[in-house]
């Protein structure tokens, strides 16, 4: 595992076979994001999508003060959005702070790049990039007395990482997505679980990493070919047409079907037995 070891600002721990736990590790910025950490971030969901031995990935924030509160404006200051050289002109400038915020999308994009199952734990201070974070996940969960914003138009811009094309995609009211980003208001984790934002609601960050890692051990005990396929699947037809969908679900398990996981699968079926699945 010491792929994972170098990786600042994000801690990589394996509780239990197959499960990864990724922390955003910067407890005393309330875990709040430079452009190192965005590139960080994407570098380990990159690898450990690569990674053999993990098959569920579950994600939360160090401290019990944030999950994040988004971007760390002084530390980011230095940036080609903040920076104004006289020397260049406006389509120069565009032309750098468009490369900027690809960078940035293309990190927070690995969440659901990653052909992993990523479960997201929002606690505390949820702001910003958080809202970002989880929406790119598979699976939401939080705490009742989570903060959550969508901070960005506070700061005098629309949310460009993610925020405003999943939001509407995950199941919330479509009114109700638009209150939230137009007015950067505060929304409880509560009220998070209500509107279909979060999929369970817990007392206690405690209590919420608990149940995410015993919902990831389970999905690690299926077999990879099975959940990742399904994953695959899940995304290509959210954005498609049903036809576009089951063409594609077709062609995909026309090759997938062929795995040996069906037969194991099966056979552990009828013999009222756990079967156990390879690496993929």
């Amino acid at each position: 595992m010491s792929n994972y070891d170098n990786i600042k600002f994000i801690r990589i721990t394996f509780p239990a076979e197959n499960v990864a736990h990724v922390e955003l590790n910067r407890p005393e910025k309330l875990n709040a994001f430079t452009t190192e950490m965005f590139a960080n971030l994407g570098l380990a969901f990159d690898r450990l999508s690569k990674d053999s031995a993990v098959r569920c990935i579950v994600l939360s924030g160090a401290g019990d003060r944030a999950f994040t509160s988004g971007l760390d404006v002084t530390a980011s200051s230095g940036g080609p959005v903040f920076s104004k050289d006289s020397d260049d002109d406006v389509a120069r400038r565009a032309r750098n702070i468009r490369h900027h915020i690809d960078e940035l999308q293309y990190s927070i994009s690995a969440l659901e790049r990653c052909e992993k199952p990523v479960i997201a734990l929002c606690h505390g201070i949820s702001f910003g990039a958080a809202v970002d974070i989880a929406v790119a996940s598979d699976i939401r969960y939080c705490v009742a007395d989570s903060r959550f914003s969508i901070k960005e138009v506070d700061i005098g811009l629309a949310a460009d990482l993610g925020t405003l094309t999943r939001l509407p995609k995950i199941g919330v009211s479509y009114s109700w997505a638009k209150e939230a980003a137009y007015s950067a208001r505060i929304f409880s984790g509560e009220e998070a679980g209500r509107v279909g934002f979060a999929s369970r609601v817990f007392k206690s960050k405690g209590e919420m990493v608990e149940a995410a890692l015993e919902t990831a051990k389970v999905i690690a005990a299926k077999s990879p070919v099975a959940v990742q396929g399904t994953k695959a699947l899940l995304d290509f037809s959210r954005d498609r047409s049903v036809e576009d969908g089951l063409r594609y679900t077709a062609v995909w398990n026309a090759a997938m079907l062929q795995t040996e996981d069906v037969g194991k699968a099966m056979m552990s079926g009828l013999r009222k037995t756990k079967p156990t699945f390879e690496k993929l």
